[in-house]
Order: C-alpha cells, then sequence, then structure tokens
C-alpha cells in the first residue's frame, strides 16, 4: 500500500497562470459592475421596488448554501470516522470557506449600499433573521477555519475531530438560518413555510458536493495526480443520495402547499404557469425538476457509465444548473407573485401594480457580478490548494481503499 503524502500544487506552468488570469477578470468585471450599479442606483438592473433581490443573490445564496455542503466530505470523515474521506477532508474545508467567501462578496456589494453593513456588524437587532445570519457567517468561518488548521497542524491533529464536531453543527445551523431567511417571510406566498429550513439542509448536501467532485477532479487532472475510481465512485453514490433527497422535499413542499388552500395561487403560477408564471414554471420543471434532478439520477444510477467520468462531470454540472434554477424559482419567483394580503377575500386594490405579477429580466451587470462572486471563490481555492499542504500526491485506489482489489 502506497503512503498518503500531502503536497502543494506547482502551479509554475502556463495552465496555472492562465486560470488566475481568467479568474481574475471575472472579478474585476464583478467589481466594475457592483460600481456601475452603485453608482448609477439600482434602476439600470432587472430589480425594481417589488422584485428587489435579483441575480446577485441567486448567486450569492448558492453559493452560501453549497459553502455548507462543500464541508460534508470533512465533517463524514472527522464526525463519522470514515477513513475514505479524510484524505479529501482538508480541500472540502477550505473550498468551504472559498465558497462562502465569494457569495458574501456579491451578497455585501449588492446591498446598494455596501457602507452600512458596519451598522449591521455593529447594532444587533436580535428579532431580525438577518442579524442572526451576521453571526452565523463569522462563526463559520471561525469554526471552519479551527477545524483545517487543526488538520494541517500536526501538534493539534488529536483535536481535529471535535474542532470538525463544532464545524458539523455549526454549518447545519448556518443553512437552517439561510433558509429561515425565506420560511420567516410569511407576506409572501411562495415563502411562508417552516420546511423550506431543512430543505436549505439537504440542498447545501447536493449542491456542495457536486463542486466539491468537480474541484477534485479538476485538482488531480491539471497536476497529473492519481485519482481512482473507488473515490469517485463513493462520491457519485453519495451525490446520488442527496439529490433524491432533495427532490423528495421539493415534492413535499409543493404538496403541502396544495394542501393549503391559501396557497393555491401561487401552486397554480409556480407549476402551471397561470398568472404571468411561464418563466418560471418552465425553469422549475426543465431546469430544476428534469435537468437538475431526474437527468443526473438517471445517470448516477445507469450501470453503463457508472466508471465514466465525463459522465461524472455533466452529472454534477447538470446538479449545479438545477441548484441555480432552484434558488431563481425560489428566490425571484417567490418575489414575483403578487402579495396576497388578506387571501380568499375580495380587496379593493389602488392602481400601484396591487395583485399585479412583478416583470423581472437579469441585467448584465448583474449577472457579471453573480460569476465574479463565483470566481472569488475558485481563486481562493486555487491560489489556497498551491499555498499550502492540502491535497494528497495520490488517491489511487490502493491508497484512498487500502482493502481494494484490482481486477
Amino acid at each position: 500500500m502506497n503512503t498518503l503524502r500531502f503536497r502543494e500544487i506547482e502551479g509554475n506552468n502556463m495552465g496555472y497562470v492562465g486560470l488566475i488570469a481568467l479568474l481574475g477578470a471575472f472579478i474585476l468585471a464583478g467589481l466594475v459592475s457592483a460600481y456601475y450599479m452603485e453608482h448609477n442606483g439600482h434602476w439600470v438592473t432587472g430589480m425594481s421596488n417589488m422584485v428587489i433581490w435579483g441575480t446577485p443573490h441567486v448567486f450569492a445564496v448558492f453559493l452560501i448554501v453549497a459553502a455548507s455542503g462543500a464541508l460534508n466530505v470533512a465533517s463524514i470523515s472527522s464526525v463519522f470516522n470514515k477513513k475514505i474521506y479524510k484524505p479529501m477532508a482538508p480541500l472540502s474545508a477550505l473550498l468551504a470557506v472559498s465558497l462562502l467567501a465569494g457569495g458574501l462578496m456579491i451578497l455585501v456589494l449588492d446591498l446598494g449600499r455596501p457602507d452600512r453593513l458596519i451598522i449591521a456588524m455593529t447594532y444587533y437587532n436580535f428579532k431580525s433573521i438577518f442579524a442572526w445570519n451576521i453571526i452565523l457567517y463569522n462563526g463559520f468561518f471561525v469554526f471552519t477555519g479551527v477545524y483545517l488548521w487543526f488538520m494541517l497542524d500536526r501538534t493539534m491533529k488529536a483535536h481535529t475531530r471535535t474542532a470538525g464536531f463544532f464545524a458539523f453543527v455549526w454549518r447545519l445551523i448556518l443553512t437552517t438560518g439561510t433558509g429561515a431567511i425565506f420560511g420567516f417571510l410569511v407576506a409572501r406566498s411562495g415563502y411562508d413555510m417552516a420546511l423550506l429550513a431543512p430543505m436549505f439542509v439537504i440542498m447545501s448536501f447536493s449542491f456542495g458536493l457536486a463542486i466539491f467532485i468537480l474541484v477534485l477532479m479538476a485538482t488531480y487532472n491539471w497536476s497529473e495526480r492519481p485519482l481512482g475510481d473507488v473515490v469517485l465512485n463513493r462520491l457519485r453514490n453519495l451525490l446520488g443520495v442527496f439529490v433524491a433527497a432533495v427532490l423528495y422535499f421539493v415534492i413535499v413542499y409543493h404538496l403541502t402547499n396544495l394542501y393549503e388552500t391559501e396557497h393555491h395561487g401561487f401552486e397554480s403560477f409556480m407549476l402551471l404557469g397561470d398568472h404571468g408564471g411561464e418563466v418560471y414554471s418552465g425553469i422549475f420543471w426543465i431546469g430544476q425538476i428534469l435537468l437538475g434532478s431526474l437527468l443526473p439520477l438517471a445517470l448516477i444510477y445507469a450501470p453503463k457509465f457508472k466508471n465514466s467520468r465525463k459522465t461524472l462531470v455533466a452529472i454534477c454540472l447538470l446538479v449545479i444548473l438545477g441548484g441555480l434554477a432552484q434558488m431563481y424559482t425560489i428566490i425571484i419567483g417567490g418575489q414575483a407573485y403578487p402579495l396576497e394580503m388578506f387571501p380568499g377575500k375580495e380587496v379593493l386594490e389602488s392602481g400601484f401594480n396591487d395583485g399585479m405579477t412583478a416583470h423581472y429580466a437579469p441585467s448584465l451587470p448583474e449577472i457579471l457580478l453573480g460569476l465574479g462572486g463565483v470566481a472569488v471563490a475558485f481563486a481562493l481555492v486555487t491560489v489556497g490548494i498551491k499555498a499550502l499542504a492540502i491535497v494528497p500526491e495520490s488517491l489511487s485506489d490502493d491508497v484512498a481503499d487500502p482493502h481494494h482489489k484490482a481486477d
């Protein structure tokens, strides 16, 4: 059996420099877009006083949720003591911190007045779920950062499992808090449900693991290090469980809404495209259900594609695409559906868009800001694997699984 050794990525070739340059270009485009929107006002975006969270929030919340899920591998290795995942735990923790940093960058720059974040950091309103999340984000950085430190420092390795346990618990609280942001907004028919909190937790498992698999495969492919099928097949099967769980929660969410008469209007809007919801219904059925759930599940469990790495890449990309579609329908679709102030009652309406479905179309600056945050996350990972010895030299089958028998 080969000895497990961790070593930094060289990063001296043109490919590495080119990747950093490409990510830097997206980051610069995101910063320029943020300045353009802040300088001219948010009227240059697709947002309005009816849709106040636009495409940047879709990217931001997706990255924040995925950050929690990216820690899955490290949590399984430490908390549940699964040895096959231990070599990948440092990379898992680094990716988690990086994704959260990218998501928060978007969130801060999309506020319109980013300087006012100082007020949110110094004056807390504990009745506000947003104030809670400021604490949760900072706590995630602290707990995951300490966890990564303990994994890399030989003198602290004895405390790694304890640090991993606290990081595991905190990430569950973080994702629950993120889902609660929407679940506590009772005025919106698409948000008003406690089920959103646990659904966001299981969504994080799926999205984060899909991103982790892609980062793992890219790292080993570009650095020309061995990566065996044992690890990838274990991660593939785990991803299948999470994708199926997300689909289950989505079905329960909509069945519960259909049972409650007050939510029938929103369900016809989202599922059937009524009341001007054709775009969101199409994104839901095609992007979220078909491409993001059913097709990945079919590919994961089809024996023909068991050891196909190209298929695994396609599966992960589809899960990420489905995740973005799901965030779009939740965040944008939930705002686009008109507010029902008195469900089931006939109300005297004003001429100020009462009962009207909000129109929203993403603008280029919004998309570039979102992609800039994604680039920040991957730039941090790219620099991190070069600066820190967190990637094993080999994850071949005989290294990852000592009991593996070659065919």
